[in-house]
């Protein structure tokens, strides 16, 4: 076989390889979106046919028409920016900080021992409880609100980066050290690909959470944000635009997941996992 034919059969296997995944991926939206339309006809059936009361929960129509009026308005996407924006800051304040002292009370004995114990103390206060503290701090401006959602971001990260460095088999440094491999060499030639699953699921626990704390952070004098239409909307006596916020944390939630679902997807491809196989 010709060198030209093999590079044309290489790229056809390739190009068969990702039109495959294309559909893999095609599929697995699709069938993810079943139940929820499932649930959404209900919903509207069950509420046009008044088993729902419309001013307690409005019918996903009306929830649809209350968000395109919004958008129509102009004044949608300048909250949906706003409390993206908080949610940015504050998951990559909190994730480096939980990079820095993780990485260090994972490696270091000592560092656990002296770091670790006021960490886990401070991880049981719950997240309301520093919303006066922080007010008082800094106020009710965009500072309070960053450093609160950083600090929900933190912890999930911190304990996924420790539990991650603290479960490498230790035969894996024993032939780092064997082959002589620096500290450094050994954190970024074993420490680090051994332990990047952990990190990386920590990374979407911790933006989990940053979708929680910012409501909390939206609740506490905001007057912008997708937290705001909440506070709005009960205030105004309006569940159509409650039921949208929520709406709207739900997607973008799930669209912030599923960036980084990809991008966990991309930097462990050299797995051969279950998921993979089936």
């Amino acid at each position: 076989m010709s060198v030209k034919a093999t590079v044309v059969s290489t790229e056809v296997g390739q190009k068969s390889k990702k039109g495959f995944q294309v559909n893999a991926t095609l599929k697995t939206a699709a069938l993810g979106a079943v139940v929820p339309l499932i649930l959404v006809i209900a919903w509207e059936y069950l509420s046009r046919t008044g088993v729902f009361p419309p001013h307690l929960l409005p019918a996903p129509s009306v929830i649809c028409q209350s968000l395109m009026n919004m958008s129509a308005e102009g004044n949608l996407w300048g909250h949906i920016g706003i409390t993206l924006y908080r949610l940015f800051i504050g998951f990559l304040i909190g994730t480096a900080a939980a990079v820095v002292l993780g990485a260090a009370v994972g490696y270091l004995k000592k560092a656990e021992s002296l770091f670790d114990p006021l960490i886990q103390a401070f991880r049981s206060i719950p997240s309301l409880a520093w919303v006066p503290l922080f007010i008082l701090w800094m106020g009710i401006g965009e500072p309070s609100k960053v450093v609160l959602i950083a600090v929900g971001v933190f912890f999930p990260v911190y304990l996924n980066i420790v539990s991650g460095i603290q479960s490498v088999d230790r035969k894996l440094i024993e032939v780092g050290k064997i082959y002589n491999f620096s500290s450094l060499q050994l954190i970024r030639r074993i420490i680090l690909p051994a332990s990047l699953p952990s990190f990386l699921v920590g990374l979407r626990s911790g933006l989990g959470l940053g979708w929680m704390f910012v409501v909390a952070a939206e609740l506490m004098g905001a007057s912008t944000g997708i937290g705001y239409l909440l506070v709005y909307g009960q205030n105004t006596y309006s569940p159509d635009l409650i039921i949208s916020s929520i709406v709207l944390f739900a997607i973008l939630g799930k669209i912030t997941d599923s960036i980084l679902k990809t991008f966990e997807a991309k930097a462990l491809h050299w797995q051969d996992t279950i998921e993979k196989k089936a």
